[in-house]
């Protein structure tokens, strides 16, 4: 039963006794375009699991709606030498198992992430880590490969679970609830994959109480189902609202909204090797050369890129145009950088340039359930590319098909949402951009095959200066190389839109898009 069904039935018994103060529901259901993929919480970097784990475990160092760090497990932070960050562990924490984490358990969460083998590695958080030391009960060193001046950030999607359940703990243990054990406000109850994650409120949490003793967040992942679910009182606030039923929306009085700036941003993602893994059609012959090798025909493509249209029309008004890998504001953000171009005339100039005068036919494939809008992006990019005279076959996939074939670099040209989730360019560069390097940890989501040996020695500077103003100037300088490259050919910055029923929750927006329930409360609390 959800809220609203519950509110029904409560007014109802309210009038009937003459009541006048109002029982408040203590079960929330939540429908949400996306859920996680495992119950592992250092299986995979997707925004959609870390959106759910964060219910049941918590990360070493939190973030508040904006990405602001601030205290969580560790109560504070503080770099003891250019090569060591020393963590104070909270004390009196427990996990849902009764037993009280320790240093040891951190330590523990540490070195087990490069030994899970899931879909998106999270090493790209660990990837600074030399070392974990712990120095008593409550206190944490951590030794760095090189001074590391983000590791704090990087550790806000650092999710401790217990040293008792042993490194070789695997999927199937935290699936079935074994080992889903954390010390989140909320415990581990049941999960259908595809489905209902059921999770009950832990009295323990060392934080503050939620107000839900049991939530039910339900994946839905077709926008329009998730809509009647939300207009039929099947769910009490839906995330992903899509452009088209918003408009709507704002029209109607049942219905509250709430909308928020995101980290996410659309990214065309240009393979530049060799030899491409989906060959690239000329008057219908497959040909062996790599056409996106060709700074001219990729410059083309950005060129062909309406923004303000697929803001406007394609996304009904929610986005902004995007002119490079992070939002405004963020550190390592340059602001050299002014508007990407629309001009089709030079773009089809390019193309002719390079040889490809009468285009080419290409495979572009998309997600369809990542992100509000990544589908009809996707579509729409192909119209606009086809003004060229590219035959562009769009194909917006599942992530759960999308993700694990993109690791295994099967697209030539693809667009997926990246988020800039610490709130610093070596979080992106490092991880989408930087030549892959394993022993480094460094070019993990680097699916193009793109290396410049400028970029990565200005990352390299910049990783490890501890000058805050120097840092950020060679992150915009890295920033314009890569612009000027097309390595990447960023598209739209996506707003998010939840809802729900009028006065019934109160709901602040987070520009990492997630939708969490402990930090959701009744109208009346």
């Amino acid at each position: 039963m959800t809220l609203n069904t519950l509110r029904a039935g409560v007014a109802a018994l309210a009038i009937m006794a003459g009541a006048t103060l109002p029982v408040m529901a203590q079960d929330l259901t939540i429908g949400l375009r996306a859920g996680p993929d495992s119950i592992d919480p250092h299986w995979s970097t997707l925004g959609s699991q870390a959106e759910a784990l964060r219910h049941i475990f918590d990360t070493l160092v939190g973030v508040d709606e904006n990405l602001q760090l601030e205290p969580a497990l560790a109560t504070s932070w503080e770099p003891i030498s250019p090569t060591t960050w020393e963590f104070k562990i909270r004390e009196g924490v427990k996990f849902h198992d009764g037993s009280d984490l320790t240093a040891e358990d951190v330590k523990f969460s540490i070195e087990r992430i490069p030994e899970v083998t899931g879909p998106m590695s999270m090493t790209i958080y660990t990837k600074s880590v030399e070392s974990v030391e712990v120095i008593d009960d409550y206190t944490l060193h951590v030794h760095t490969a090189g001074t590391a001046p983000s590791l704090p950030n990087d550790f806000i999607r650092l999710f401790v679970v217990p040293a008792s359940i042993g490194m070789e703990v695997g999927n199937e243990e935290f699936n079935s609830g074994e080992s889903a054990i954390g010390t989140g406000p909320y415990r581990f109850v049941s999960w259908e994959p595809k489905g209902d994650l059921v999770m009950e409120r832990f009295d323990d949490y060392w934080g503050e109480a939620p107000h839900w003793e049991r939530v039910v967040r339900k994946e839905i992942p077709d926008d329009a189902a998730r809509v009647a679910a939300l207009r039929s009182g099947q769910v009490d606030l839906i995330n992903y609202v899509p452009a088209s039923d918003y408009l709507t929306m704002q029209n109607d009085s049942s219905l509250d909204t709430f909308v928020s700036d995101s980290v996410y941003i659309l990214n065309v993602q240009p393979v530049v090797r060799d030899e491409l893994p989906q060959k690239v059609r000329v008057n219908g012959q497959e040909i062996d050369e790599n056409p996106l090798q060709d700074l001219r025909v990729r410059t083309a493509l950005d060129l062909a890129i309406d923004r303000d249209t697929l803001v406007r029309v394609v996304l009904e008004g929610l986005g902004t145009p995007a002119n490079q890998l992070m939002p405004e504001g963020f550190f390592g953000y340059s602001t050299e950088l002014g508007p990407r171009e629309y001009n089709l005339d030079e773009a089809r100039r390019l193309l002719e340039e390079a040889g490809y005068a009468d285009g080419f036919e290409i495979d572009f494939t998309c997600t369809n359930n990542r992100v509000p809008g990544d589908s009809v992006v996707c579509e729409a990019l192909a119209q606009m590319w086809s003004r060229l005279g590219l035959t562009v076959n769009a194909q917006a996939l599942n992530g759960t098909v999308f993700f694990p074939a993109a690791a295994r670099e099967e697209y030539s040209l693809a667009m997926s949402a990246w988020g800039t989730l610490t709130g610093e360019a070596s979080y992106t560069y490092g991880s989408l951009l930087h030549t892959k390097d394993p022993e480094l940890g460094l070019g993990a989501f680097n699916r193009t095959g793109y290396s410049n040996a400028e970029f990565d020695d200005l990352f390299q500077q910049a990783r490890e200066n501890l000058d805050d103003d120097a840092r950020r100037e060679l992150y915009e300088e890295a920033s314009r190389i890569v612009m000027e490259d097309r390595a990447l050919i960023p598209t739209v910055i996506l707003q998010t839109v939840w809802a729900a029923p009028t006065g019934t929750l109160t709901f602040t927006p987070r520009v990492d898009q997630e939708t969490l329930a402990y930090r959701i409360t009744p109208v009346s609390d």
